[in-house]
């Protein structure tokens, strides 16, 4: 295949500002709404959000906050973890998801994921358990959600509680029902550079609990106003980010779509390199592609030449969690998770944003083909 573009394009790994201006008007409008208003800490601008995203994503109830790590940490302290009780969770993810069970008084027990698809793997879950398991947090990773009815079994068969990590995941969905609506609790980000992002840092937790929904949103507000019937903490969604999120909310799927397209154009162009593996996709799933992934064996010598030559790339995450510093007390070794392990030193996030064109996405596998 030939392929052909000018070789002084920059492809970025990805491009906000390019989102901003193609809703200009109507984010400048909602800002200055909010202003106006003085709407700036809760109010009927982040309760419109909670609403909207709430029905988005087929929840009954959605909580919003400052940040995801907050999301998982609200979440995890409305289960009632007590101190020294395990949750399972992946090492292959960023280190919030597993940094908050800590924090919450939890014993972290990292599992492995499986080699396809970099989640969570059910095979390897009931290994993990022991008489003070409480919990298992699934991790969507990528856009791509985890194998649901695996995880569910096991949680039923020991009585767990199960969260959904879907800050790269919005959107997503398992055999046509969303994620963050299978387990207990699911929890989102709104970093700008997820699928859908704030201009600042925020989060959401959505459950069908009516009494963890209450439970959390009086957590995340000083345990109440005035009458405080807990001791909470404080993590408050700002107006001005609930104001933005609601007028992007409703291009969200389309621009998953032009995600999917943008994968679809990749796993075209780059199918006859064989040394490249590109992402596989679970069956009955729609995979929302926060990150385009792929792995080979060179990655990091073509890690640079990808930066060479004006390509934004990352890698997420070069070093798996079990292998962090952080986790020494832990006393795993690299290849006590042989799949995140290996993957670890594979995976290469090329660039993908909505606005991304063809002939750019034709130059990224140029100069992938031409260097592998």
């Amino acid at each position: 295949m030939h392929l052909s573009s000018p070789p002084s394009v920059a492809v970025p790994f990805n491009d906000l500002y390019t989102q901003y201006l193609s809703i200009r008007e109507e984010i400048d409008a909602a800002i200055a709404a909010v202003i106006r208003e003085s709407a700036f800490i809760r109010g009927r601008f982040v309760e419109q959000f909670e609403a909207e995203f709430a029905s988005a994503v087929g929840a009954r109830h959605c909580v919003s906050c400052a940040n995801g790590t907050d999301a998982l940490y609200i979440a995890i302290k409305a289960l009632g973890l007590q101190p020294g009780e395990e949750v399972i969770t992946t090492a292959h993810t960023w280190i919030a998801t597993s940094e908050t069970i800590a924090q919450a008084g939890g014993r972290v027990v990292f599992c492995d994921t499986e080699p396809d698809f970099f989640t969570l793997d059910p095979q390897q879950i009931e290994s993990k358990i022991t008489d003070r398991t409480r919990g298992i947090i699934v991790v969507h990773l990528y856009g791509q959600p985890a194998d649901m009815d695996g995880i569910l079994a096991i949680a039923h068969q020991y009585g767990l509680w199960v969260i959904e990590d879907c800050a790269q995941a919005h959107l997503a969905t398992y055999k046509g029902k969303q994620v963050g609506t299978f387990g207990d609790i699911g929890t989102f980000s709104f970093y700008p550079g997820k699928n859908l992002g704030a201009m600042g840092d925020a989060g959401a937790i959505v459950t069908n609990n009516s009494d963890l929904a209450a439970w959390m949103e009086l957590f995340a507000r000083h345990g109440g106003k005035g009458t405080h019937q807990i001791e909470g903490i404080n993590s408050r969604m700002d107006g001005l980010q609930a104001a933005i999120l609601s007028v992007k909310l409703p291009y969200l799927e389309g621009w998953n779509q032009a995600r999917r397209q943008i994968a679809r154009w990749y796993n075209e162009l780059l199918s006859e390199v064989m040394e490249v593996a590109t992402p596989k996709v679970r069956p009955d799933v729609e995979h929302v592609y926060h990150l385009y992934v792929i792995q080979l064996q060179e990655r990091d010598r073509l890690f640079e030449k990808l930066r060479e030559a004006n390509i934004g790339v990352g890698i997420h995450y070069p070093i798996p969690l079990h292998e962090q510093p952080a986790y020494a007390y832990l006393g795993m070794s690299p290849d006590s998770l042989p799949v995140t392990h290996a993957a670890a030193r594979q995976i290469l996030s090329l660039p993908i944003y909505p606005e991304l064109d063809r002939d750019r996405v034709v130059r990224v596998a140029e100069v992938i083909r031409s260097q592998v």
